[in-house]
């Protein structure tokens, strides 16, 4: 009885006793190694819109992060507000600079993990001096990155549950549109050419992953990669339905977007079937440029609209003859 009381008193005192925090290995996206003494809770983000936002998705709050300056000189997380509601002037994340981060910000902090992208100014040598630092490449999809930002922080179950949750929209979607049956097509005016992405970023994300088919001239873009073209190769981008990421932050948004392709090619529409048959979607940039889920949600329930059934009196614009682009 003495014996079986004794148990009893050590099951419970193993109950009660704090959790022994576990070492975490990581292998990051420059192939180094990093080992945290625990799932990380002070991070700090070099990146708003391909870290910051992944980390507040998963419910691992930076407490500090990169940021843009608004005209007004403001601090803001390029398209945190849409897609997580969360930013510098309605949380305690601290701003630590916009081109370049404040190092000396960064280590009075004391974090005891930096994230940072690829692509950031900052040599990851000087970061690393600060605390431990993971670095990931945001081309290789959302789910890439928050599984490695999930595996830093302890987040595992809320990564499962935002990707589950992404799986089945994209389910019912691929049920309801059968995107084997369509060619779509991604891109955006530039500086008086045509910006192709072989996927660009959410939108690309979710139109390779449900199955839908490009035009050649995008299937022949290497992964990862865009080309800029001459508005002469406008008809080899046609598709069943266009996708074209407008600046919603800037003035004009979408209107803007549509008199960049007047310029360019004057009555432009008349080139795509696509556009004639009111295909033609205008997307907000600021959510489709985003490495997140609740981006690829948003991008999700927008295909599913412009590829979805139409009321039996929707008719198709006849095709017009004797079209041709002017070389430019």
């Amino acid at each position: 009885m003495i014996r079986s009381g004794l148990l009893t008193l050590i099951l419970a005192a193993l109950v009660m006793a704090p959790a022994v925090a576990r070492a975490v290995t990581i292998v990051d996206d420059r192939g180094r190694t990093v080992t945290l003494t625990r799932p990380a809770e002070r991070i700090v983000s070099d990146y708003d819109i391909d870290v910051t936002i992944p980390l507040i998705e998963l419910g691992a709050m930076p407490i500090a992060s990169h940021g843009r300056l608004a005209g007004d000189g403001k601090p803001y997380l390029r398209s945190s507000k849409l897609l997580t509601g969360i930013d510098f002037d309605n949380s305690d994340i601290a701003f630590i600079g916009a081109a370049e981060i404040d190092l000396e910000a960064v280590a009075a902090l004391k974090p005891d993990l930096i994230v940072t992208e690829i692509s950031r100014a900052t040599p990851v040598e000087k970061l690393e001096k600060l605390a431990p630092t993971i670095v990931i490449n945001s081309d290789l999809g959302a789910p890439h990155v928050y599984a490695l930002l999930a595996a830093a922080t302890g987040k595992e179950a809320e990564f499962k549950r935002l990707d589950s949750r992404y799986r089945a929209q994209l389910a019912l979607m691929k049920a309801e549109v059968q995107p084997e049956k369509h060619v779509v097509s991604v891109f955006q005016p530039l500086r008086g050419k045509l910006n192709v992405y072989q996927s660009y970023r959410a939108i690309g994300q979710v139109l390779r992953d449900a199955g839908f088919r490009f035009p050649p001239l995008i299937d022949d873009i290497p992964e990862g990669q865009s080309i800029v073209v001459s508005t002469e190769r406008l008809p080899d981008l046609d598709a069943d339905v266009i996708f074209d990421p407008y600046r919603s932050d800037r003035k004009q948004g979408a209107r803007a977007e549509i008199a960049a392709m007047e310029r360019m090619v004057p009555g432009f529409c008349r080139f795509l079937s696509a556009c004639r048959n009111g295909r033609y979607i205008l997307i907000p940039r600021e959510e489709a440029i985003s490495n997140s889920y609740a981006a690829l949600s948003r991008m999700v329930a927008i295909v599913q609209t412009a590829l979805g059934p139409r009321p039996p009196g929707y008719r198709t614009a006849p095709e017009p003859t004797g079209l041709a682009i002017p070389a430019r």
